[in-house]
């Protein structure tokens, strides 16, 4: 391992500019403070500033603990602007990760180095409001689809974690939501589930090959951030503990190995990266129904050097179902992070 005590100080360095450089750029974000009544020491977390309904939950308050910033300390971005393929060559490396979304024919990159600082991109595509998430803690980069009985959310970060991963919150509800699983987990929505929508992580050259015409999010978000530095360097060291307790832990897979993660209700699937990389290919069922996992070649990782750009080659996935050949919703997370949330996740190889 590299010097786990200077990971830690980098990290809790990370964690104090990351995305939040001092607070939030907005009016109303609040700090983390600290416990001032009953509710505040059984969550563990302030509540002042919020209206959510605490008295509603499925999950224990008591598992939830301050991440460092407050609520909205990580501003999400909602004033979003794109670039072509063409403008955004200029600032991504070729081998840098970028999260790869299509819907109805419009394709969009969200690169990691932005979302590293923010975390949840409230955005719309092909007319479909969506949330573009990433948690750096998880390396859990999922998209969902905003509405929720014909009412669509917008979402913040509420600054808690919960294992080590995001708990992000709706602004019409202030309703907590766990973004491993995208369930509501405290407030008047709590046990309501988002839908998952199909999406990978590939390196930016691959990308802007098969899209010329793609759009590419902007580093001009209205806020001042290092775009391109990671925040998190060396955080991603294969052996390394998660920064923040997890309720469950697993020995079966070192802590922070990348894994291809699927879920089709009570079926986890877990597909190690070091087995797809040596496999290439690997067929199993979920659900009930035939799923084709696939190697990636060549995309860095963001959590590995001072900068995205310079990160370790790790790879990367794409999932597709057996019968249609249609891409199929999955994640690549640190094990630990599964381990955490579905303990009952097998492990296929």
């Amino acid at each position: 391992m590299r010097g786990l005590a200077l990971l830690i100080g980098l990290v809790a360095l990370g964690l104090g500019t990351a995305g939040c450089g001092g607070g939030d750029d907005r009016p109303g974000a609040s700090g983390s403070g600290g416990p001032t009544n009953a509710l505040d020491d059984e969550l563990g977390v302030p509540t002042a500033g919020w209206e959510t309904d605490f008295s509603m939950h499925t999950v224990p308050l008591s598992e939830f603990q301050s991440g460092g910033p407050g609520k909205d300390g990580i501003p999400s971005l909602d004033e979003r602007r794109f670039v072509s393929v063409e403008e955004a060559d200029d600032w991504l490396a070729d081998r840098e990760p970028v999260v790869e979304l299509e819907l109805d024919g419009v394709v969009r990159a969200y690169p990691i180095q932005i979302l590293v600082w923010h975390e949840i991109v409230n955005d719309e595509v092909a007319g479909t409001p969506v949330a573009v998430t990433f948690c750096p803690l998880c390396n859990t980069a999922l998209v969902f689809d905003r509405r929720l009985d014909g009412r669509v959310l917008d979402f913040g970060t509420t600054g808690n974690l919960r294992n080590s991963d995001l708990v992000m919150y709706d602004r019409q509800t202030e309703s907590w939501w766990q973004q491993f699983g995208g369930e509501a987990v405290v407030g008047e929505l709590a046990g309501a589930t988002l839908e998952q929508l199909p999406a990978r992580i590939v390196a930016w050259e691959d990308f802007s090959r098969r899209h010329p015409d793609g759009e590419v999010l902007s580093q001009d978000t209205g806020f001042e951030r290092d775009y391109g530095r990671n925040p998190y360097e060396g955080y991603d060291d294969v052996d390394s503990s998660p920064l923040f307790p997890v309720g469950r832990e697993d020995d079966r897979l070192p802590p922070k190995a990348r894994v291809v993660f699927l879920e089709q209700g009570d079926d986890a699937v877990v597909v190690p990266f070091a087995v797809l990389a040596e496999r290439k290919r690997v067929a199993f069922e979920l659900g009930g129904e035939s799923v084709v996992v696939e190697w990636v070649p060549g995309v860095q990782s963001p959590l590995d050097s001072p900068f995205v750009a310079g990160g370790r080659e790790v790879g990367s996935a794409t999932v597709t179902s057996a019968a249609t050949g249609e891409p199929v919703p999955f994640d690549q997370p640190f094990w630990f992070a599964v381990a955490a949330f579905r303990p009952d996740a097998r492990i296929v190889g």
